[in-house]
């Protein structure tokens, strides 16, 4: 199967880094993996999530050096299992106890880093896991490919099923809990989502920037949309484009691929935020947060009319 892919994308890209099968297999993970960044991302910035994020990404140092001490062979299952239990923690936490959100994931997260370096660098070990701080996703194998295939899948599923109660939670708690939903529940869901989408893609963006990829796409796309559906394909379509663009100039420019494909990506956050104040300037608003408001309108109309 992926003979035919590889033969199908040389015919189609006829460059110079397209005569290689390493970064053949890492263009099809950027074009796996990306979108699926853009779409956790919108809701991760409207729900202020970004430290939460970050905290999965460090944990995953603790998710290693448990794998390490039960002696799995891949550490990712441990990560995995580790990162989910995390957000499940943080969750449950977060609503039983009346504390900020922010303390209470830094607690967790600081705690995690801790123990994860603690544990790893005992007897001097910490280097041969230090790949996993920037990543390396010109090492992807084929059935990693499939792994990045079946997760983003079931990403996808997911979104399409909880979307609408997802986004009404984030909107008005009340409202969704008088409507029946369980919020607590839909919360643990998405939480454990990102733990799953940050577990897989952490040893080939890296620990240190995947939660970049995940907040700059939609950070870039609330400033220049003002609609919820904008705001999706927007998001999705700067996380692809960033991505390969990303993919690319690290090929010739000798760079990390992630570390690039997020330099891109900032620069786009930067440009849309440019392109925002200087729409505002020409069409004479003065209110600094109208787009963003029409969008948080758009997105509170689209749920109300969906109900």
């Amino acid at each position: 199967m992926f003979e035919i892919i590889y033969n199908m994308l040389g015919q189609a890209l006829p460059f110079e880094w397209a005569r290689h099968i390493f970064m053949l297999n890492a263009l099809l993970a950027v074009l796996i993996i990306t979108p699926v960044f853009g779409i956790l991302g919108t809701m991760i910035v409207n729900n202020r999530m970004a430290f939460f994020s970050d905290a999965l990404g460090h944990s995953a140092l603790t998710g290693i050096a448990i794998g390490v001490i039960l002696g799995f062979r891949d550490p990712l299952w441990a990560m995995l299992l580790f990162s989910v239990l995390l957000a499940v923690t943080i969750t449950l936490v977060k609503s039983l106890l009346n504390a900020s959100t922010d303390t209470i994931i830094a607690v967790f997260s600081s705690t995690a880093v801790a123990l994860g370096i603690v544990i790893l660098s005992r007897g001097g070990g910490f280097n041969k896991y230090s790949r996993y701080l920037i990543g390396d996703i010109l090492g992807i194998a084929p059935h990693e490919l499939l792994m990045l295939a079946g997760v983003s899948l079931l990403v996808i599923l997911f979104w399409g099923f909880l979307f609408n109660s997802l986004l009404l939670v984030s909107i008005n708690s009340s409202l969704a809990r008088s409507r029946g939903i369980n919020i607590r529940l839909i919360e643990i869901i998405f939480c454990i989502l990102t733990a799953v989408v940050v577990t897989s893609a952490i040893q080939w963006v890296g620990l240190l920037i995947i939660n970049s990829l995940l907040v700059l796409p939609a950070a870039a796309a609330r400033n220049i949309t003002s609609n919820i559906r904008q705001y999706h394909l927007v998001s999705v379509a700067i996380a692809l484009v960033m991505g390969v663009t990303g993919l690319v100039l690290s090929y010739y420019w000798g760079s990390a691929a992630g570390a690039t494909i997020v330099l891109l990506t900032a620069a786009a956050f930067i440009s849309t935020l440019l392109l925002r104040h200087l729409g505002r300037a020409f069409s004479g608003v003065k209110n600094e947060g109208a787009q963003t408001q029409a969008l948080d309108e758009e997105i509170l109309h689209s749920r109300n009319s969906s109900l």
